[in-house]
């Protein structure tokens, strides 16, 4: 299954709809960065270890469009695929995520089209993750296009059971036996906990650091 352009003008769209998407992701790294490097300047601290992007494959568009019922064409991966372009924020803890979430919404050339916070509302699976599907403005010679970017954010923890996860469904074909689906929701909540764990030691610490009034200054920062 596959996406073969068959004429001139498709081969020309579909390099055009590539390039939008890489420059979206260019640009949204770039604001990523310079946010980054922001926080650690203010505050001595950069809540982003590190930023992964991608493209997604025409296969994997084709793939997406059929499962919904719609035709391969550009135009239906333009206006139907939200995640062609795809960044993931990894972050230290769980707090850190929704500073960088709220510092992407705060962007004003930023459209947010979606908010899915798989943190608060985990999957059946026990994945946690936090989703924004955002448009950047993307100024070509003539005209401005906006571009659909999905923006993951998680913990390394997160990002380390994600893996394991899409692993082992890849090896099973998304069907994979109950006791392993078990063990991998088990596996989810001892990194649900080690989150939990690690934020209130770097909470205590920085306390210990910086001084706090009460126990209560770190309880309302975890929250």
């Amino acid at each position: 299954m596959e996406f073969v352009p068959d004429t001139r003008n498709d081969i020309d769209s579909w390099k055009e709809v590539q390039l939008i998407y890489n420059s979206a992701l260019k640009e949204i790294g770039t604001k990523l960065e310079i946010l980054n490097d922001e926080f650690q300047h203010v505050h001595q601290y950069n809540p982003i270890e590190h930023i992964k992007s991608r493209l997604k494959s025409p296969e994997s568009i084709v793939k997406k469009l059929k499962k919904h019922g719609y035709e391969s064409t550009i135009q239906n991966m333009v206006q139907h695929v939200n995640d062609i372009a795809g960044i993931r924020v990894i972050c230290s803890f769980t707090s850190d995520i929704y500073r960088i979430a709220e510092m992407i919404i705060n962007q004003s050339d930023i459209k947010v089209l979606s908010v899915k916070d798989y943190i608060l509302n985990p999957k059946p699976s026990g994945y946690k993750s936090y989703h924004l599907i955002v448009t950047v403005p993307i100024f070509l010679s003539d005209r401005i296009v906006d571009a659909k970017v999905e923006i993951q954010i998680r913990t390394v923890a997160m990002d380390f059971w994600a893996s394991l996860e899409h692993k082992i469904y890849y090896k099973f074909e998304g069907n994979a036996p109950a006791h392993i689906k078990q063990g991998l929701v088990e596996c989810a909540m001892m990194v649900s906990d080690l989150d939990a764990r690690m934020l209130s030691l770097n909470e205590e610490v920085r306390c210990l650091v910086e001084g706090c009034d009460s126990e209560v200054d770190i309880m309302e920062d975890i929250d």
